[in-house]
């Protein structure tokens, strides 16, 4: 019982430390929740995501690619550009 909040300390750093890069609250628990809490995962996803909606992309579709493509940018931006 003892790790159980130790992980969600860690969970909770990790979430504040993604909000401090300007990144939108729901964008962070969505994205630590797709990566099984894993903060350097999420981060290179809400990285990706940003690029990817600042070069017009629709964030629906880029979410799907990225996740279908493992945040493999250049895989992802194949993908989008083709659909």
């Amino acid at each position: 019982p003892v790790c159980l909040p130790l992980q969600f300390l860690g969970y909770l750093g990790a979430c504040d430390r993604l909000l401090k890069q300007g990144y939108e609250e729901g964008q962070v628990e969505e994205a630590m929740e797709m990566f099984q809490y894993s903060e350097k995962k999420a981060a290179e996803f809400l990285h990706l995501l940003a690029q990817f909606n600042d070069m017009g992309f629709q964030q629906n579709e880029v979410k799907e690619v990225l996740l279908l493509c493992g945040n493999q940018r250049e895989r992802a931006l194949e993908e989008l550009v083709m659909k």
